[in-house]
This record gives structure tokens, C-alpha cells and sequence, in this order.
């Protein structure tokens, strides 16, 4: 579980670094967060991921600060968060989630992503059976117990937990998120990053030429600002 994570993360945020718009999505999920809860990180859980992500992703912190106080203005606008479905050239299940404030632009440029590059979007609904929702948290290891800490973090939903070097990555499911960050702030362990992820139950296998086309698909989706996540169950092995 933990290269494939690995993998999936490291050619998303190489993506993202690409593009240069990792901080503008990480702004965006701080906007919704304080528009949620506050702009307190102590009482606000989703805020206090984001700013963990923003300082995993190298975010200055007069970034985050200046993202939460634009979020606390009237002036500032409220995002959607909404999800699109559909499929890719040679079968290859898509969902993109987005967080917009123009849904009519959003499904435009979408649909027009799908279409340029021989796909098709779907209705809500025609691929999200093919993914479970996971959550994934990466924490500092700080050479504690690691089957202690297995032992006292299965009650809070653990699924799967490895070690790869100085970090520790959990797996538990999607519905249980917040009881996991709850359990990780009481060990006092240090959470480096936070991820909701659609892991796919069902893969498809693709030679080198197919993948630089769907690659084109899943690019064009990544560049548009108000994309968050681009998800496909393609075989990463």
C-alpha cells in the first residue's frame, strides 16, 4: 500500500509542481476549510490539514496566513465542491473533483477536456462504484513502537500502516478521517500530510503508447485551477 501511495502522490505533486498551481489548490481547500469552521486550526480539523499539506508542499507560511485571512473577508467568494465522472481513450475510469465558483464554467471545460482527448463524460455515478474512498495519513517516525502504535490505532479504523524511512503512512477509510486525526493529535505524533484518495478496486493495463495519450487527458484536467483531484484506475505497477 505504501509505494503504491507513494507513487500516486510523487506524480501528482510533479504534475502540480509543473503547473505551478499546488499552492493555488492548497488556497482553496484553506478557503472552504475557514468558510467551514472558523479560522482557528485548533478547532477546526480540516483547516489544520490543510495548513499541514500546505507546509508539506513547501507553502510559505505568509501564504497560508494571508489565504486564511482573504477567507475570513465578505469580499471573498464561496466554492462549490462538486465531482464529475466519465471515461477516459481505452476504457480508463476518471473522477475529478472539483471546488468552483462557477460550476456552469467548471462542467464546460471538463467536457471539453473529455471530448478533445476521446472520452466521455458520465453521469454521477457511471464509475464511482470502481473506487473506495481511503484515507491516508503520513506521520513523522520518530522511532516510536510501530506495533504499539498498529495496536492502538486499529480501534480508530486502522487499515494498513508502513514504514518507508523516516515516515509512517496509515491507511484507514474514508469515514473514519476524523477519528484517526483525533487519535494521531493524542498520540502527540507529528502528522506531515493528509490525503483523501479513490483507490481503485479494478485496474487497467496499458502499453507506453496509450499511456502518453490518456496522460494528455488527465494533464489537461490537472491544469485547470479549478480541478482539486484527478483520480483513474490505471495499473501504476
Amino acid at each position: 500500500m505504501g509505494r503504491a501511495f507513494e507513487y500516486r502522490k510523487a506524480r501528482k505533486m510533479a504534475r502540480w509542481s509543473k503547473m505551478a498551481i499546488a499552492f493555488t489548490r492548497i488556497g482553496k481547500e484553506i478557503s472552504i476549510a475557514v468558510k467551514e469552521s472558523g479560522s482557528d486550526p485548533s478547532t477546526n480539523s480540516r483547516l489544520r490539514i490543510a495548513i499541514q499539506n500546505a507546509k508539506a508542499a513547501n507553502m510559505p507560511k505568509v501564504n497560508v496566513e494571508r489565504a486564511i485571512k482573504k477567507a475570513t473577508s465578505k469580499e471573498m467568494e464561496n466554492f462549490t465542491e462538486l465531482s464529475y465522472e466519465g471515461y477516459g481513450p481505452f476504457g480508463v475510469a476518471v473522477i475529478v473533483e472539483a471546488a468552483t465558483d462557477n460550476t456552469t464554467r467548471t462542467v464546460a471545460n471538463v467536457r471539453a477536456a473529455f471530448n478533445k482527448f476521446d472520452g466521455s463524460l458520465g453521469v454521477n455515478g457511471s464509475v464511482d462504484y470502481m473506487f473506495e474512498r481511503k484515507a491516508f495519513f503520513k506521520i513523522k517516525n520518530e522511532g516510536q513502537d510501530v506495533e504499539e502504535l498498529e495496536l492502538e490505532l486499529i480501534e480508530e479504523g486502522l487499515e494498513e500502516l508502513d514504514v518507508d524511512g523516516d515516515q509512517i503512512i496509515i491507511q484507514t477509510p474514508f469515514e473514519d478521517f476524523g477519528k484517526m486525526q483525533q487519535a494521531l493529535d493524542k498520540q502527540n505524533v507529528e502528522i506531515i500530510s493528509a490525503d483523501l484518495e479513490r483507490i481503485p478496486t479494478t485496474t487497467v493495463s496499458l502499453d507506453e503508447e496509450q499511456r502518453e495519450k490518456i496522460d494528455k487527458l488527465l494533464e489537461r484536467l490537472e491544469e485547470n485551477e479549478d480541478i482539486q483531484n484527478v483520480f483513474h484506475n490505471i495499473n501504476e505497477e
